[in-house]
């Protein structure tokens, strides 16, 4: 696999497990070296860095942090500047959803959601903006969802949280592309990752893949391939944008 991104360091959110795990790897395998941030246990950590080391990487660390609080994503930033002197590519991955019947949220539930999956995403961007523009540009990359482009049951915080995903990506992109900060988003659709998978039954799984017109769901390792092409030179000429990736399902 081609090293395009040796001498880089990424910072990955939610990677302890899942799509942010896979993504790490996959930076780690390019050559870059990697931050992991989530707010798992440290036994998980210390496992997804060791494949990142073993994946390739130039170096890995990781810290614990908790984006629901309102100075983690800062204090994220701040911690891998510290070991690394540096960030080129920021993925904002980490997201939590509560499914539910429009009607029986709560209010922590609403305030929880929206810290995790818009305010990190956010702010962390903010703190991570002045490296970039100090270094000469950067990549960043907000984890969205098909569902922030159509409507799912049982899901409005989430849905609302990964739409205003997608027009943040647009905002960041508009001011900053000229400054060589390359902003976009990546839309998954239904991948079989511990959390997707969790509470739901065989026969709605079943239905959830018929969906699909490709017939099955995505991998994390498929959503990590986009992430590294979105930060690849071969994708030198987009910014904006929000690539959707769910084997067709927003087609019909």
């Amino acid at each position: 696999m081609a090293r395009h991104l040796t001498g880089k360091v990424a910072v990955i959110t939610g990677a302890s497990r899942g799509i942010g795990r896979a993504v790490a790897q996959r930076l780690a395998s390019e050559g870059a070296a990697v931050y992991l941030a989530a707010d798992g246990t440290e036994a998980e950590l210390a496992a997804a860095v060791a494949d990142c080391r073993r994946a390739g990487a130039s170096d890995a660390s990781s810290g614990l942090h908790d984006l629901a609080q309102s100075d983690a994503p800062e204090q994220m930033i701040a911690a891998a500047a510290a070991r690394f002197g540096r960030i080129d590519i920021l993925v904002n991955n980490a997201g939590i959803r509560v499914r539910k019947a429009f009607g029986e949220f709560t209010h922590e539930e609403f305030e929880r959601v929206v810290a995790v999956n818009l305010r990190g995403p956010f702010f962390a961007s903010q703190a991570v903006i002045p490296m970039m523009l100090a270094q000469g540009g950067g990549h960043i990359v907000h984890m969205a969802s098909q569902l922030g482009l159509v409507a799912s049951r049982f899901g409005s915080i989430y849905n609302v949280t990964k739409g205003g995903l997608i027009q943040l990506t647009r905002s960041m992109a508009l001011e900053l592309a000229a400054r060589n900060i390359r902003v976009n988003a990546v839309c998954p659709g239904p991948v079989s990752t511990e959390g997707f998978l969790a509470g739901r039954n065989a026969g709605e799984l079943e239905q959830r893949a018929r969906d699909v017109p490709i017939g099955r769901f995505g991998t994390a390792e498929e959503v990590a391939g986009v992430v590294a092409f979105l930060v690849s030179p071969d994708a030198g000429y987009v910014a904006g944008h929000a690539l959707v990736m769910d084997g067709g399902y927003i087609v019909h």
